[in-house]
């Protein structure tokens, strides 16, 4: 690869957007990658923004992905898709959780809940590859899990092949929990292969 690839994973606290793009940016080093990651948690605990950014190629300078420049944005829900649109490339792909995450200002009554939620993202997102991440994962009965059917489907577009993102998984994960994770990011492959992504790497 001969250019700098971004990557931008957007969610709320709780999701494990820290432990998916620590695997990714594992994963990269390990194909031979300069990398670099950087993170802002926001009010984590209580449900706010979590933003995870991977950056890897020949060199890289610098940790931030300036906005307009994420070849794939990652988001783990639909609002935290509507909320980071900004930060995709104009050719770039988005990956979106199709799950909802009701934020505490609209259950406590401070704020009113997004109209039109379906027309919104399939505006703003006309090609984007939606992904049933949240519900497959409790399908293999641990919700925890979502983080990782995403990486199966982010990793159809990193240059670099699926058996990568395993060896960085198990180097990063206890070895109790390998084998669900090693499910779970198997079953996103086949959701987002199933939805037509025909770029994958390996």
């Amino acid at each position: 690869m001969e250019r700098v690839f971004n990557v931008s994973l957007v969610g709320v606290g709780g999701q494990g957007i820290l432990l998916i793009s620590d695997v990714l940016a594992q994963a990269a080093a390990r194909a031979g990658h300069d990398v670099k990651k950087s993170e802002i948690h926001g009010m984590a605990q209580r449900g706010g923004s979590v933003i995870s950014q991977v950056r890897f190629g020949p060199r890289v300078y610098s940790p931030i992905i300036a906005d307009g420049s994420s070849d794939v944005l990652v988001a783990f829900d639909r609002l935290e898709a509507l909320r980071w649109r900004h930060l995709m490339a104009p050719d770039g792909q988005a990956l979106i959780n199709r799950h909802d995450v009701i934020p505490v200002s609209v259950t406590s009554g401070q704020q009113a809940a997004v109209e039109d939620l379906d027309g919104l993202v399939t505006r703003l997102y006309p090609e984007a590859v939606m992904v049933p991440a949240t519900a497959l994962a409790q399908g293999l009965g641990q919700v925890r899990a979502t983080n990782m059917v995403m990486a199966g489907a982010l990793s159809h577009w990193t240059p670099f092949p699926p058996a990568v993102w395993l060896e960085a998984l198990r180097a990063r994960l206890p070895a109790k929990l390998v084998a669900l994770n090693e499910r779970a990011f198997a079953a996103g492959r086949e959701a987002a292969a199933a939805l037509g992504v025909h770029r994958a790497t390996a």
